[in-house]
């Protein structure tokens, strides 16, 4: 009797581990930006710039607003090359602000909204190619990169944001999650084949 105790034990405890750890392995964390992406909750943000360009994307400390990315090109030399870089819709919409901004130092500004409450934002920009209500599609030219602010002395970059329901929020880009206080290179795949 006593081993069929142990056999019956053994065979619950094994019963009991798998069960434990099935839902463990489907729980695992996961990056749910290409699920979230699928549902069409959020759109599938591109890069803002052309196809095989390396950018440096900075989320530092202390960026104003919290999850912005500053988006920095250097050439083969390691020198900063930005400035007039051309810039791209991140996915498609309806630009809902193309402004200068005196009030804050977001200088030239393109907003575009993607429907379903997401936004994308474009500042600091040498020149803005796009009105409101214009229609574009992701890969559409909205301006060229520059240093634009009326309140502060900038070097060149794009300020670049997305927007859900009126908050700026962690940016996902080519499936690439933007986590607050990262630097690091990526790889244009926007109006890529």
């Amino acid at each position: 009797m006593g081993r069929r105790i142990h056999r019956v034990l053994a065979a619950v405890g094994a019963v009991c581990a798998v069960a434990v750890a099935a839902p463990a392995a489907v729980a695992a964390p996961q990056d749910t930006s290409s699920a979230t992406e699928l549902r069409g909750d959020r759109p599938v943000f591109k890069m803002p710039f052309l196809c095989g360009q390396r950018w440096r994307g900075s989320n530092w400390n202390g960026h104003s607003p919290a999850h912005a990315i500053d988006w920095n090109h250097y050439n083969a030399s390691g020198s900063p090359d930005d400035f007039g870089r051309r810039v791209f819709a991140s996915a498609g919409g309806t630009v809902l602000a193309s402004y200068y901004s005196t009030s804050n130092g977001y200088g030239n500004t393109v907003v575009v909204g993607h429907g379903n409450g997401w936004r994308t934002r474009y500042a600091h920009l040498k020149t803005r190619a796009v009105q409101k209500n214009d229609k574009v599609k992701r890969g559409q030219k909205l301006g060229r990169v520059g240093k634009s602010s009326a309140i502060y002395n900038l070097s060149p970059h794009l300020h670049y944001e997305q927007i859900h329901d009126g908050n700026v929020v962690v940016a996902h880009i080519q499936g690439v999650v933007w986590r607050d206080y990262l630097t690091r290179y990526q790889t244009s795949k926007n109006g890529c084949s």
